[in-house]
C-alpha cells in the first residue's frame, strides 16, 4: 500500500519540493514531481538547477531522451509514468495513479486555498484505508 507524507505548513511549496527532490536522490529513490502546469514545471526545473547550491538533482521531463535514467521527473501530465517510487504531488487534486507508487508526498502551503485543498486530500486517502504521517514544518528537526 503506498505510503502517503503530508508536509504542512509550509512557506514555499517549490523549495520544499526541490529539497525533497535533492533528499530522495542522495538515498538513490527515483522521484516524480508532478506539477499542475508547464509553469511551475520550468520554476521546479530552474530551482534543481540551484539546489542544493554545493550539488546537482539530475532532472529532466518524461519525454527526454536520458529520462529513463534520469532520477527526477518533472511531469504536469502523468502520461508517461517512468517508475513506481515516489510520487511529489504538487496540484490541487489527488492523482488518479498515486496507488501505482510506493510513496506519495503532498506539500501544503499556509494559503487558506491550498490547505482547504489539501483537507479534501488528506481526506480522500484516510476513507480508503491509507495511513497518512504528517510532518509540520514548523517545528524543529521536521
Amino acid at each position: 500500500m503506498t505510503q502517503i507524507d503530508f508536509y504542512t505548513h509550509v512557506d514555499d511549496k517549490l523549495k520544499v519540493a526541490c529539497a525533497l527532490a535533492g533528499k530522495a536522490f542522495t538515498r538513490g529513490l527515483r522521484l516524480t514531481v508532478y506539477c499542475p502546469d508547464a509553469e511551475t514545471a520550468h520554476r521546479i526545473d530552474r530551482l534543481l538547477w540551484m539546489t542544493p547550491s554545493t550539488g546537482f538533482v539530475p532532472h529532466c521531463g518524461p519525454d527526454d531522451p536520458l529520462a529513463m535514467e534520469t532520477p527526477v521527473i518533472i511531469d504536469c501530465s502523468g502520461d508517461n509514468l517512468l517508475h513506481d517510487e515516489v510520487l511529489l504531488n504538487l496540484r490541487p487534486e489527488s492523482p488518479q495513479f498515486f496507488s501505482r507508487f510506493q510513496r506519495l508526498i503532498e506539500i501544503v502551503s499556509l494559503e487558506d486555498a491550498d490547505r482547504s485543498g489539501a483537507r479534501e486530500r488528506f481526506r480522500f486517502y484516510r476513507e480508503r484505508g491509507y495511513e497518512i504521517r504528517t510532518h509540520d514544518l514548523r517545528k524543529p528537526g521536521a
